[in-house]
């Protein structure tokens, strides 16, 4: 065995000593505590008065007031403003408009009847237009170039009213009659 000397056994025990020392200060440090504010009691109050129990107001942070835009983007362009502008439309210009559709291209001496259906919810009548389409017509629908009217629709034949404007700028109503043609 090995014998240690004096020498080394001072040597150990001086760094043991500044080990110790180390860590007490480092322990010493590190568990320093605030000292906590013990609330003072509240005054006393006077005997003449019941005690109301009062909350007192809960303080909110502090909140910094917003900082102020610097960018001014008034002269920017707006980049969800569509490109094209939407006009809205008078309801006296709807009005002019007249529908496009082949049924009202045609006029109404132009149209054949080929069928008439008798049904107790009104009855219904089925034409071809000169370019071979059929339409389905019911008392009330419009059809022909001057808008005119159905108003009856009978097994042997649809009445058609159409209103228009004479020389002498009067309204005159004319009754079409779209008959029902048999085959030979």
């Amino acid at each position: 065995m090995m014998r240690k000397s004096p020498k080394n056994k001072c040597v150990v025990r001086l760094y043991l000593q500044m080990l110790a020392l180390a860590s007490l200060m480092l322990v010493s440090v590190a568990c320093k505590k605030q000292p906590e504010s013990v609330p003072s009691p509240p005054p006393a109050a006077k005997a003449n008065l019941p005690k109301a129990a009062i909350q007192k107001p809960v303080s909110s942070p502090k909140i910094p007031p917003a900082p102020v835009n610097q960018m001014d983007f008034s002269a920017k362009k707006d980049p969800f403003k569509p490109y094209v502008a939407v006009k809205v439309a008078n309801p006296a210009d709807v009005a002019k408009l007249k529908p496009v559709l082949p049924l009202h291209s045609y006029d109404v001496s132009q149209f054949r009847l080929i069928g008439t259906v008798a049904d107790v919810k009104g009855n219904k009548a089925m034409v071809v237009d000169p370019a071979q389409k059929g339409y389905v017509l019911k008392i009330g629908m419009i059809i022909g170039k001057n808008e005119g009217k159905i108003v009856r629709i009978d097994s042997s034949g649809v009445d058609v009213v159409e209103q228009f404007r004479d020389e002498n700028n009067k309204v005159r109503k004319e009754t079409i009659r779209i008959p029902l043609l048999r085959k030979p």
